[in-house]
């Protein structure tokens, strides 16, 4: 069996899938994509397919360590993802040649179902109580959100008790038996993230994710230590080389994102680094129906996983496609309880409706992400 077709296409709101095709007629979808930056990839999966045409689909690790370490230049979110995408389908045509889940090729499950939450509030975080109380009702056991919008250097008081407010209306509804999440996008410096995690200490969220920009890794250390909540990070480290430092600064959480770090070959490598220091895996996923695919079937086969990020109704697809427009069959990716079960079809365990994404592909998209500014106009995290 041989690769002879991969293509790419963009669909909306923001993401990028390939389809790489066989001589044999099975076909393996990926979703090879940086928000903002989709384009970019496409054009380093195009690099990428000069190599892979004709070459045997099932040597996986072969062609990853071939697509990551076959150029001098290394790494870096563009080059990863592409990566990633690609790694994904491989992984998808194996399993439909072996007839069996991915989950089962990495060592079988370990679990039934898989943890997910939803996610409130938007990108400046609003109406925290009554959309918490919408997923309360749909059964969900775990909500994430947003800390704030943007944080001054040094926050107000004002600014931390508002943080501290948006938190308490959604524990308040979520009661003792459910879980939140609260982000931090990267939007705090080392002295405002120190002043924010105690002070949500007490309203035990489930983590506190990416309270640094990942530049600043070399800093968790000092946050892990002031604070019992769960710091997370890591859906901009791209590689096991750059979760190390994470882990070895003590975060509980790491947060690899399937379509940026390498795909489902060096997740799984990621996830085991983690269990060695300790460390949860929670993969970051606020993309399409292949990626959650793929962070499904390696959760399902992850001892140490603790929860799935997933996008549904999530408000980066106001007015736009949402997860589920983009497959034939939504049954493997329904949430019943909080939770989606394992399923044992063979690859990714999706059906893609490649005539939906190719009618998506003719409109394409150009998301980008917004840039933010202070009150005196300089940059501001977004």
């Amino acid at each position: 069996m041989k690769i002879d077709r991969i293509e790419t296409f963009l669909v909306a709101p923001r993401w990028l899938f390939c389809r790489v095709a066989t001589d044999e007629g099975l076909v393996g979808w990926g979703e090879p994509v940086v928000e903002g930056r989709a384009e970019v990839v496409r054009a380093a999966v195009d690099v990428l397919a000069e190599y892979l045409i004709g070459e045997d689909p099932l040597r996986i690790e072969h062609h990853w360590q071939i697509m990551t370490k076959g150029g001098f230049y290394r790494g870096g979110p563009i080059l990863s993802s592409a990566v990633a995408g690609l790694d994904q389908a491989l992984w998808d045509i194996a399993g439909q040649a072996y007839g069996a889940p991915v989950h089962a090729l990495l060592g079988g499950p370990v679990r039934d179902r898989a943890r997910v939450y939803a996610w409130v509030g938007g990108d400046e975080p609003g109406e925290i109580a009554e959309a918490v109380a919408e997923h309360v009702a749909a059964g969900m056991t775990a909500v994430k959100m947003n800390a704030s919008g943007r944080l001054s250097p040094v926050p107000t008081v004002a600014e931390i008790n508002a943080v501290v407010e948006r938190l308490a209306a959604a524990r308040e509804v979520l009661g003792d038996d459910r879980d939140v999440a609260i982000d931090l996008h990267g939007r705090s410096s080392l002295p405002a993230a120190r002043m924010i995690l105690p002070a949500v200490a007490p309203f035990s969220p489930l983590l506190v994710e990416e309270p640094l920009v990942p530049e600043q890794t070399h800093l968790l250390g000092d946050l892990v230590r002031c604070t019992s909540v769960p710091v997370a990070t890591g859906e901009r480290l791209y590689d096991r080389a750059g979760f190390l430092p994470a882990l070895q600064a003590g975060v509980g959480v790491v947060q690899p994102d399937l379509s940026h770090a390498g795909g489902i070959s060096e997740v799984r490598r990621i996830a085991a680094l983690a269990e060695t220091y300790g460390a949860l895996f929670a993969p970051h996923c606020p993309l399409g129906p292949i990626a959650l695919a793929a962070s499904l079937q390696v959760a399902f086969a992850t001892p140490n996983f603790l929860i799935q990020e997933q996008s549904m109704g999530i408000h980066y697809h106001r007015g736009s496609a949402d997860l589920l427009d983009y497959v034939t069959d939504t049954a493997p990716l329904q949430i019943v309880d909080g939770h989606i079960a394992r399923s044992d079809a063979p690859g990714l365990g999706i059906t893609v409706d490649e005539q939906a994404v190719r009618r998506a592909d003719a409109g394409g998209h150009a998301w980008r992400n917004p840039v933010w500014r202070h009150e005196d106009g300089s940059f501001a995290e977004w």
